[in-house]
């Protein structure tokens, strides 16, 4: 078996040859001849004569090897009690089918079509239908609110929209039609016709003249075959978050997409043909995108499509349940997922009722994944525990343990080593590297690897002064973190998170890994706040585990006594206050500009994306015994 160093160190002496092998794993039509286009650096083109269908190489080529009978898609909703199974062959059908209804509406290759849709198999065959005829899928998060919904919609101005009549929250519905009536008379650009997908618990009026039932949709349609595209052309847009309030559009060509996902399920996951992989995610995020939909089934892998909550649908055992019953190898999840299980179970009392025998890894990804949360895990489960890092914009880890080349050992609090496609260097602010164990910008030298965003959607100058211009030559991540003397990366925080006291620059990452050390923390944040005197000083909220008998007072003076001890006087770490609950999105990122901006007293708008809106006045009355 062939060492990490050995195989990254061959990507960084021949990254044409490295990447030319990895792409015979690919099905193309028109196999490349030339691997990277850089004559308009630092609009980079991965095998830019070649060309593939994405559709094809997700299911048609499985089927085709005579893997047809097995389960591409388990699909499993605690919350309606719905199980199903979704073979290759019969996802096969459903994905020409529908492919063959949106022709019937008009859509054709470069159209672009938004999904607002719920965790359910109707999303993904819609995403794969729209790759399958070439046409631009922007999948938006069910039940997003109707005007960053209309943003997106007169950005990307989408021929059609394919939604459902409701989503699913663990005691209550959601329901889609009127957030996305409210969008279509927002937003400036008109779309044709939407496709609407009737949930059993919710059945809706439909407007005849904008509104196509789902069935009546694919009624009598020809099946629609696959279509070749070119590696370049764009198979999604994914819209993050942008600093001036305007999302910016995240796109995905086809070919280094499929290359590099493919890659990573083997040799980043260590998953063979026939696993059972499950993410843990949303199919609205990057993470649903890469690795619930396209990466598994891009390997011939069982994919896992969850509709449900780590804990409340019913309890803190669900995701076990899920391992053990359809017997998953690894799991993909948000570390604050699994905080939020720990919280409820402390004890890990769930773990014993279920047989996990098959379950080999536990990754992590999304937040820093707190040393405190990682051991828990590890004497639980008694399996390996990994953390990876990587961000929308790149579609797949630029940090991870490579499983499937080498276990490196784990050091927790690191997502181990950069992989191959990924210079990793940290700077300082004037673009020199700095030494190691020393904080500061983490940026990759260009180019970036395939899979990786080439640009954003109508936005190439846009591209370059968000994520090109601070270092000349480098992409910068917006993360701040320092390597160690063994190459191991470590992200502290957001480069935003940085906070300068008396001078000092501290991450309140490393704070907030000494907060969550504390026996009684579930979860935390760390903030900067303006001080008069110190120009910035950290403030934790933190959220207790189910069963603390101490008071508030005794555990917030022990919480600033540990970090005093593990991170010295100059934190100036001097103000705890305990709340029920952190704000966070959706896919359980926690909103720290936010609360920074309320502690400091400046304008904020509530986020489009926060999940929990009322726990912003816990935190008001939190903070105010504390002088803010």
């Amino acid at each position: 078996m062939a060492s990490f160093k050995n195989v990254y160190e061959s990507w960084k002496k021949n990254q044409i040859q490295f990447w030319k092998i990895q792409s015979e794993d690919i099905v193309w039509k028109t196999k490349p001849s030339k691997i990277l286009d850089d004559t308009n650096a630092p609009f980079y083109k991965w095998f830019p004569e070649a060309t593939l269908n994405t559709s094809y190489n997700a299911i048609d080529r499985h089927v085709i090897a005579g893997r047809g009978e097995q389960d591409a898609i388990i699909y499993d909703s605690p919350i309606t009690n719905v199980k199903r199974k979704i073979s290759y062959s019969q996802l096969q059908y459903q994905v020409s089918q529908f492919a063959g209804a949106l022709l019937n509406q008009g859509v054709k290759k470069g159209d672009r079509v938004i999904i607002y849709m719920p965790m359910i198999p109707e999303a993904i065959v819609s995403m794969l239908a729209c790759a399958r005829i070439g046409a631009v899928h922007s999948v938006v998060f069910g039940g997003f609110a109707s005007n960053e919904l209309a943003i997106r919609i007169d950005d990307c101005k989408p021929k059609i929209i394919i939604s459902a009549s409701c989503g699913h929250e663990p005691n209550k519905i959601i329901e889609y039609k009127p957030l996305l009536n409210k969008a279509i008379e927002i937003a400036k650009h008109k779309v044709n016709k939407c496709i609407i997908f009737q949930r059993d618990a919710l059945k809706v009026d439909l407007d005849t003249n904008q509104d196509i039932d789902w069935f009546d949709a694919i009624k009598d349609v020809p099946l629609a075959n696959p279509i070749e595209v070119s590696a370049t052309d764009p198979l999604y847009i994914l819209y993050t978050s942008g600093t001036t309030g305007k999302p910016k559009g995240v796109v995905r060509d086809n070919g280094g997409h499929a290359v590099s996902l493919k890659w990573s399920m083997k040799n980043i996951y260590n998953v063979e043909v026939g696993d059972v992989y499950w993410a843990a995610s949303d199919i609205g995020w990057v993470v649903g995108h890469s690795y619930i939909v396209y990466a598994p089934l891009f390997h011939g892998c069982t994919t896992v499509l969850f509709e449900g909550k780590p804990i409340g649908t019913p309890d803190a055992g669900t995701f076990w349940r899920i391992i053990s019953e359809y017997k998953v190898k690894v799991l993909f999840t948000a570390p604050t997922a699994l905080r939020a299980i720990k919280k409820d179970d402390p004890d890990g009392k769930f773990i014993k009722n279920f047989d996990l025998t098959n379950f080999k890894t536990l990754f992590l990804a999304g937040e820093r994944a707190d040393p405190d949360t990682v051991l828990w895990l590890e004497n639980k489960l008694k399996i390996p525990v990994i953390d990876n890092w990587w961000q929308t914009e790149t579609g797949w880890p630029i940090a991870a343990n490579p499983l499937g080349i080498e276990i490196l050992p784990i050091k927790i609090g690191s997502p181990t080593l950069a992989m191959p496609g990924y210079d990793v260097q940290v700077l300082s602010e004037h673009g020199t590297e700095v030494s190691p164990g020393t904080l500061g910008a983490v940026a990759i030298k260009l180019p970036l690897p395939p899979g990786s965003f080439p640009t954003l959607w109508n936005a190439d100058n846009r591209y370059i002064e968000s994520y090109l211009s601070t270092f000349p030559g480098y992409y910068e991540t917006g993360d701040a973190g320092y390597q160690d003397e063994d190459g191991y990366l470590y992200i502290m925080s957001r480069t935003d998170d940085v906070i300068n006291v008396a001078g000092h620059r501290l991450s309140t990452g490393a704070m907030e890994e000494a907060v969550s050390n504390h026996a009684d923390v579930a979860e935390c944040a760390v903030v900067g706040v303006l001080d008069n005197l110190k120009g910035q000083v950290p403030l934790g909220l933190v959220c207790l585990n189910n069963g603390c008998n101490k008071t508030n007072e005794v555990v917030c003076k022990e919480i600033i006594d540990l970090v005093r001890a593990q991170i010295g006087p100059v934190a100036a770490f001097k103000s705890v206050a305990v709340v029920s609950a952190l704000p966070k999105t959706r896919s359980g990122k926690i909103l720290r500009a936010t609360i920074r901006k309320i502690v400091d007293k400046v304008d904020w708008e509530m986020p489009a994306t926060v999940d929990n809106p009322l726990v912003f006045d816990e935190i008001r009355d939190a903070i105010k015994p504390l002088g803010y």
